[in-house]
């Protein structure tokens, strides 16, 4: 068999012509690989934005909300706004709470209205985020917090109060689902009432289980009894794939201008 002949290099020893390609070829994977850093840089910074400063933005733009809301009472502001009184703020008195009868009337709000606030003592005595009507995110998950599914029951009424909220991102409000424990207060106030709730339950279901904001909670169809009050997020952590759900009933209702529910001075141990 005949040996294939070897081309003799080039001038000065440089390599013959034909094997510049082969350079060239080097040269592309080179850039290619350097485009594949750069992109995976941003989505590094990506994945830092979306976590990290949409929080900061989040919750800014919530605490926002919350200061611009007239009818908020004082001592909900201080806490907003990290005020420490000398002395504790009013208590409702007991002869002021409602368990069984309805609270003030209110019209339904409109979507994207801000209409309530939430308070959660299991999460903090600062814990204070605004609920709006709807809960499409660009227009109220994303930028205003926790949502208020329409066609539900408002806050008091007989029927099913049900909320959503991320559990990450955008100031995540319902991050710290998992800590509640049965009996801890949900605390609503609106301009007219405070409602004060507790947790009954919670379970995860996929996201077409729908029947969780039903009127009688998972029970479609059946004509509510009950003032109950349903908050819905996401589970896992960082992932659609599930919802976690908790449900609570309503412990009674107060006019708003005298006073704070207790509830909302005693935090869990």
């Amino acid at each position: 068999m005949a040996t294939p002949l070897q081309t003799p290099p080039g001038p000065a020893g440089r390599p013959p012509a034909h094997v510049r390609p082969e350079r060239a070829r080097f040269s592309v994977v080179g850039i290619i690989g350097e485009l594949l850093i750069f992109a995976g840089a941003l989505l590094a910074l990506f994945v830092v934005w979306q976590l990290f400063y949409t929080d900061i933005q989040g919750e800014r733009a919530q605490r926002e909300v919350v200061e611009g809301l007239e009818w908020v009472d004082p001592a909900v502001d201080d806490l907003v706004q990290g005020v420490t009184a000398d002395t504790g703020p009013q208590t409702i008195p007991d002869e002021l709470k409602v368990t069984d009868g309805d609270p003030p009337a209110m019209e339904y709000p409109e979507f994207v209205e801000t209409f309530a606030t939430m308070m959660v003592p299991r999460w903090g005595e600062d814990y204070v985020r605004p609920v709006t009507e709807g809960v499409t995110r660009p227009d109220v998950l994303d930028p205003l917090g926790i949502g208020h599914y329409p066609d539900t029951a408002l806050p008091g009424e007989i029927g099913n109060f049900a909320l959503s909220g991320h559990r990450t991102t955008y100031g995540k409000p319902f991050n710290r689902v998992a800590e509640l424990e049965v009996g801890d207060s949900l605390i609503i106030q609106t301009e007219d009432a405070w409602f004060v709730y507790h947790v009954e339950s919670w379970h995860i279901v996929t996201p077409e289980h729908v029947e969780v904001i039903a009127p009688t909670p998972n029970q479609p169809g059946v004509a509510p009894t009950e003032r109950s009050i349903t908050l819905t997020t996401c589970h896992p952590l960082f992932s659609a794939a599930e919802r976690w759900i908790v449900h609570g009933v309503l412990d009674y209702w107060a006019p708003t201008g005298h006073g704070v529910p207790e509830e909302l001075l005693e935090l869990p141990s």
